[in-house]
């Protein structure tokens, strides 16, 4: 048998979520998985939508593969963006291809569709979830919740400042003087703070503000202005130093104070997501309806439901002249980078997994621990087997 035979094959299957653009790897990365002892499928044109082809994939040493069943049966490592759980439509036809043993990394929205990981436990397949990366040092690299934060926080300003029937810079001209544009980013997570770089970069006032007084510092360095509102925060962040969920009665007394700020700003960009829950409504539509004609809430929490209450997720509406965008997907509109970005992470958490040609799943590891869905035909993850037993399931 020779050495490309006894060598684990790792599979690159073409997205099929609708919009999606992005690929799990891209060829960059190729050669690091190779040279650990692993053989290299991707399906034909999965780099397409980033602008990526075939040739690319095939001069760095991947096979490519026509017949996306073909490369499901050959493969014993699937590595992919969005995995069944967050692309439950699509995604099902590829249950039928998955056979017991086969090792899955990707996105699946573990907390939001705990039923369906059950059923790829039910397939026999080991699934890795990136979205439960722990935040510890020794993950930072494969911390794609992170890198496809990043993305968003950077595209949402440019998306204000495109449809903004302002500039964002001050000016000063011969025809006068043109004041800076007011931009008000809510949350200062990872697309928080890139959204307040970006606009910063781009000339405009920026203010930013969170539930983690903690933040205040991070903010200050890009050169927001930090709003602080005499609101007892309380215990604010999880282990994880994500924002934690916070009762009504806080957000409401939240949305009270930041009436002001929001009535100030002709951009308001939210970014308040918890994983697994419902966006927290952190902009009312009395609150839209103060803002500046002509002004724009972006809304990063779409897909959550939104943060802002007239949103419509996927969609842009104009309310007494302001505009309120949804987006949905939105690193998938920046593809080349965002593929670049979510391949690194994914590839150094499968060689974190490969030890000298075998996948070792150690779970007294953290980072294995934590990632692990499903193994042996049940579902392992502590956190998804208590939304099974309470019957949050779909």
């Amino acid at each position: 048998m020779s050495n490309d035979e006894k060598s684990p094959v790792v599979a690159v299957p073409r997205e099929t979520f609708g919009g999606e653009r992005r690929v799990a790897i891209v060829p960059e990365v190729v050669p690091s998985l190779i040279n650990a002892g692993l053989k290299v499928l991707v399906e034909s044109s999965a780099g397409k939508g980033a602008g990526i082809d075939d040739n690319s994939f095939d001069s760095k040493g991947a096979t490519i593969i026509s017949a996306r069943a073909e490369l499901f049966r050959q493969a014993d490592i699937i590595l992919q963006v969005r995995g069944y759980g967050s692309n439950p439509e699509q995604g099902k036809e590829d249950l039928g291809l998955f056979r017991s043993g086969q090792i899955v990394i990707g996105f699946f929205e573990p907390l939001s569709e705990p039923g369906l990981i059950r059923e790829m436990a039910e397939k026999g397949v080991a699934a890795f979830s990136m979205e439960l990366m722990p935040r510890i040092t020794r993950a930072q690299s494969m911390d794609a919740l992170s890198s496809m934060a990043n993305i968003a926080g950077y595209k949402a300003v440019l998306m204000a400042a495109e449809s903004l029937p302002r500039i964002f810079p001050m000016m000063m001209t011969a025809a006068g003087t043109i004041a800076p544009a007011r931009v008000f980013v809510i949350g200062a997570g990872v697309a928080g703070l890139q959204a307040i770089a970006t606009a910063k970069r781009l000339g405009a006032i920026v203010k930013g503000y969170d539930i983690r007084p903690a933040v205040k510092e991070q903010v200050e360095s890009l050169g927001g202005k930090f709003v602080e509102l005499e609101i007892d925060a309380g215990d604010s962040e999880d282990k994880g130093g994500y924002a934690r969920a916070m009762d009504e009665e806080f957000y409401r007394k939240q949305r009270e104070l930041m009436t002001r700020v929001v009535a100030e700003s002709d951009v308001v960009i939210t970014t308040a997501a918890i994983p697994g829950k419902k966006a927290p409504i952190l902009i009312t539509g009395e609150m839209v309806l103060g803002m500046p004609l002509g002004s724009i809430v972006i809304d990063l929490a779409a897909e959550r439901g939104g943060n802002c209450e007239l949103t419509r997720p996927g969609e842009t509406i104009i309310e007494s002249g302001v505009t309120v965008m949804g987006p949905l997907n939105v690193p998938s509109t920046v593809p080349y980078h965002s593929s670049q970005m979510y391949a690194k992470n994914i590839s150094t958490f499968l060689l974190h997994l490969v030890k000298e040609k075998r996948m070792i799943i150690d779970r007294e590891d953290e980072i294995t621990r934590e990632t692990l869905l499903t193994k042996d035909g049940e579902v392992v993850h502590a956190r998804v087997r208590e939304l099974l037993s309470s019957g949050q399931d779909r």
